[in-house]
């Protein structure tokens, strides 16, 4: 009998279908992912959060709607397909249900039945994005620029092993009460600041656990069984790979891994069911908060990005700081995660542009880089090396075809493959889901 199940494991192992399509940021963040998972989310059975919290900003247009999602993976605009919130992701409760009131009066289809969070996510607690702002403060002008949302605290928590999962909040109710009275306790002896009612914050979270039943499972069986049946599972990766905690702009980045190991061990997949790895990069180079920029433009040309690419937070509300496309940090973030194909957004942006610059190489004490350095202090040092590309001056918002595009528009992008030596798939031109080419 054991040898029998055993041989069925393996057969089963060895014929799981590469399903699974991930797709991640590849610069700072705000490129676009959500459009691309939307996109794709249209075909898919199954899309799945892995990391992150409710710092990441997706916005997505369909039919002239605009839904913006903070928690939610993309993939929940397509009422056929099941959303997974994985347990890389921590989650915040009351903005959870305020984020699915706020798009469900928009018209989104109801997430009861459709949205599932892993049993292993830790919760984000209000104190936590308290905790959050206070350790921006205290850091004066060396401050990271987070967005306050608490994700660093929690992420923090969780490597102290004094986190809170959901499957806490749903276990044993007193076990979750002691263990969250003495996490609150010690954040109040680090922070005397922090005044919280501990008896009405319990009394706040017996009511959550009521409401979250509903939506939390184990996600990971839950998506073993679908890819070992033949499902088709999108993974949207929150945040982007500059971003990273351990290869992003340290120490201005995020607390997770946003590169595609997070998508194995934000999820409980292994890295034999991932087939296509998708990389979504801005036709320029955009950032939120602190940190190097390379290719940053402080003229009249990144005033005219950040008007025309109307860059402003979907999160935090900040002006995005705007430059040339970095194509040294473009090539860093194919190495690490292995791009199958690029999705190159906003396109449509540098349609007024007499010339269009891309940073090529870096020089630093006089040698020449290819790759980025791993000081940000070096990082911010950089002479950056441009190549210049002449505009095409046209609009290409109605454009649905690689090759209805204008020349210099089509040389763009093929130096961006060159560049960055992988093929770029799709190329989006305006806000809608419609707006996107499909090259191959």
């Amino acid at each position: 009998m054991s040898t029998n199940g055993h041989s069925h494991f393996k057969k089963l192992k060895s014929d799981m279908p590469a399903k699974v399509a991930v797709v991640l940021g590849a610069q700072w963040g705000d490129e676009g992912k959500g459009k691309v998972v939307d996109m794709l989310a249209c075909d898919a059975d199954i899309v799945c959060r892995c990391q992150g919290g409710n710092n990441a900003g997706h916005t997505v247009v369909v039919e002239g709607k605009e839904y913006d999602l903070h928690i939610l993976p993309s993939g929940i605009i397509n009422k056929n397909c099941v959303s997974i919130i994985g347990n890389g992701v921590v989650i915040n409760l009351p903005q959870f249900f305020e984020e699915i009131k706020k798009n469900e009066d928009k018209g989104l289809d109801s997430c009861k039945g459709r949205v599932f969070i892993s049993n292993r996510a830790h919760i984000v607690f209000d104190f936590h994005q308290t905790v959050d702002g206070l350790q921006e403060q205290e850091k004066g002008n060396k401050s990271l620029g987070t967005t306050k949302k608490g994700i660093g605290p929690t992420y923090s928590c969780k490597a102290n092993r004094s986190g809170i999962r959901l499957a806490d909040l749903l276990g044993d109710f007193s076990v979750f009460e002691e263990r969250f009275r003495q996490l609150l306790k010690s954040y109040m002896l680090q922070h005397p600041s922090l005044n919280v009612n501990i008896d009405q914050e319990v009394k706040k979270y017996k009511d959550y656990a009521t409401a979250m039943a509903p939506f939390v499972m184990d996600t990971v069986s839950y998506l073993h069984h679908a890819i070992a049946s033949g499902k088709s599972v999108v993974v949207e990766g929150a945040n982007a790979a500059l971003l990273d905690i351990d290869f992003g702009t340290y120490p201005y980045v995020t607390s997770s891994n946003c590169t595609v190991g997070g998508a194995c061990t934000g999820l409980g997949i292994p890295p034999t069911v991932i087939g296509e790895i998708y990389g979504v990069v801005k036709a320029y180079q955009t950032r939120v908060g602190d940190g190097p920029f390379p290719t940053e433009l402080f003229d009249e040309l990144g005033e005219e990005l950040q008007t025309r690419g109307a860059e402003i937070g979907v999160t935090t509300k900040r002006k995005r700081r705007c430059g040339w496309l970095d194509a040294v940090l473009l090539r860093y973030s194919n190495m690490i995660n292995g791009y199958t194909a690029v999705a190159v957004t906003k396109l449509d942006i540098l349609d007024t542009f007499k010339e269009i610059k891309i940073g090529v190489a870096y020089h630093l004490n006089g040698k020449r880089l290819l790759a980025p350095p791993a000081c940000a202090s070096e990082l911010q040092k950089v002479e950056v090396e441009y190549i210049t590309i002449p505009g095409w001056n046209s609009s290409t918002e109605k454009v649905r075809s690689f090759s209805e595009l204008p020349k210099n528009a089509q040389k763009y992008i093929s130096t961006i493959e060159e560049l960055a030596e992988v093929k770029v798939k799709w190329i989006g031109v305006g806000k809608d889901r419609s707006s996107m080419i499909e090259v191959f």
